[in-house]
């Protein structure tokens, strides 16, 4: 019997997307867990070490996250932390990741037991040639690295359960499929030749947008080229067949990264809509408004009138510190020389919530606790009109809101451009409300049930070998009261993050 904290001790870890939601968790946890950890090596996008040193403190280790840890150590706490972490400069995007440290980046590569690989853009409509150089190439530059390293246990990879697309039914936990509507064999060679186009496909993009004789370098011009670019990729995702820019090339840094990996122990962790902390290092911390967030704080807002939803669909959540126990998990298994499975879903398909009960907490929630915004106005929870399609919803918006703002037009015309801001502002939010709704469409119908049997295995796995308690390092959504930890932990946690 040896408990997950002893199996860390000693080791050296290198982690990615250090500044990230999840590797925060992360880093919190080993250091809380195991004080006696050799050295954790964040990688930070930065261009030299004062910056990342700064990044570090400034984005990380200064986090109410950490809080727990700094009441443990006192005074001696940045004592501590600068014992056991070292901020490298870096960026996944790059051979070698970025590191132009050869001492430090050599140091690495003898020293290092186990990668964890966090790095990515999770915005849906991010540019194209963002989230292919992070998503797809970072996925393979960090393959490459943890080879390197002699010493290396495992190389975990942090994907999504959403990299399915919009599959429906029992999701299996099995390598992704790029040959989606019949486009071509899925095997590696297809893989490098997929990857290879869509960078070529990148570069002359951005050579003919940057050498067109109407655009310069002023901002304006800089708008253009970014909107293009996430139009781009929008449309390659779903000339592929996925919804979106990000799943689409975390789908494709999945499957470079194993056919890359070689002997390199791999897993890759699918965690579907991660949440704030259900019990460590404390209940309800967060960061950042994240998927389900939106939707939370623009109802709220009193902003959210309407929605796109089916009552019985399922929103797959995940507590953050869930999701970082059962990378725990991995780490130990592979400490001990046990068996993994090469992919692991995270979600509670087990336990589900669904989009009428969370619906059901946000109303019950804020009609006992109601806000007030900055005006001192209070802000009143109200039930929304739920559409089961976005042609639906597009017909009640035109009725409700496109006709009307045509008509404030005209008479906008009509007086001069009297109301000339005021239509000008209600269009934006118009659209931006349409394209959002759209962007979110799949997973607000999402029908796919995420099987976690491999996940089902680990945990028995770790029960039989007592790696952890039932508290410290529970990762079975089985156990969550869903209308408890909505209202009493995540949306007390998301206010004190949000400004209403």
């Amino acid at each position: 019997m040896m408990p997950a904290a002893s199996l860390l001790e000693n080791k050296t870890i290198l982690v990615t997307g250090s500044a990230g939601f999840l590797a925060k968790v992360f880093v919190e946890k080993v250091l809380r867990i195991q004080p006696y950890v050799k050295k954790i090596y964040l990688l930070m996008r930065a261009p030299d070490s004062h910056s990342a040193a700064k990044r570090l403190r400034d984005e990380v280790m200064e986090k109410e996250l950490f809080r727990v840890v700094k009441e443990k150590w006192g005074t001696d706490f940045e004592k501590f932390v600068s014992e056991k972490v070292v901020a490298v400069a870096g960026d996944v995007s790059r051979e070698d990741l970025g590191i132009g440290d050869v001492d430090l980046k050599e140091g690495i590569w003898r020293e290092t037991d186990l990668v964890v690989n966090f790095a990515a853009t999770t915005r849906f409509d991010e540019r194209y040639d963002v989230a292919l150089a992070t998503n797809t190439y970072g996925a393979a530059h960090v393959v490459k690295f943890s080879k390197k390293c002699v010493k290396i246990k495992l190389l975990v990879h942090v994907s999504t359960a959403y990299v399915c697309g919009e599959e429906a039914g029992i999701i299996k936990e099995k390598p992704v499929s790029m040959a989606k509507g019949g486009i071509g064999d899925d095997d590696d060679e297809m893989i490098f030749e997929i990857v290879d186009g869509e960078r070529k496909l990148v570069q002359q993009t951005l050579l003919q947008l940057q050498s067109n004789k109407h655009l310069s370098s002023d901002c304006g011009d800089e708008r253009g080229i970014s909107s293009a670019m996430r139009l781009l990729g929008l449309e390659r995702a779903r000339h592929y067949g996925w919804p979106n820019t990000y799943t689409f090339t975390k789908a494709m840094g999945e499957r470079i990264a194993m056919s890359l990996k070689g002997d390199l122990p791999l897993v890759i962790l699918r965690p579907a809509i991660v949440t704030s902390t259900i019990k460590h290092p404390f209940p309800g911390w967060t960061e950042g408004v994240r998927t389900i967030d939106g939707f939370i704080v623009n109802y709220a807002k009193g902003r959210m009138k309407c929605l796109i939803e089916r009552p019985e669909t399922v929103y797959d959540l995940i507590p953050v510190d869930m999701v970082v126990n059962s990378i725990v998990g991995c780490i130990c298994s592979a400490f001990q020389n046990q068996p993994l499975d090469l992919i692991y879903h995270l979600g509670s398909s087990r336990n589900p919530i669904t989009s009428s009960d969370l619906r059901h907490c946000m109303f019950t929630f804020f009609s006992r606790n109601q806000w007030k915004d900055r005006h001192g106005r209070t802000l009143k929870a109200s039930k929304w009109k739920t559409f089961s399609s976005f042609k639906t919803f597009q017909i009640y918006m035109t009725i409700r809101f496109l006709i009307p703002l045509k008509v404030l037009c005209l008479v906008n015309a009509a007086l001069c451009h009297r109301f000339e801001a005021m239509c000008g502002d209600l269009d934006r939010k118009l659209k931006m409300a349409m394209r959002l709704v759209k962007l979110y469409e799949p997973y607000l119908l999402f029908v796919g049930i995420f099987d976690d049997t491999n996940l089902e295995r680990l945990r028995a796995r770790g029960r039989q070998n007592g790696w952890w308690g039932v508290e410290e390092m529970n990762m079975n959504a089985g156990s969550i009261n869903w209308s408890d930890y909505i209202m009493n932990v995540h949306i007390p946690g998301l206010i004190r993050f949000v400004k209403f």
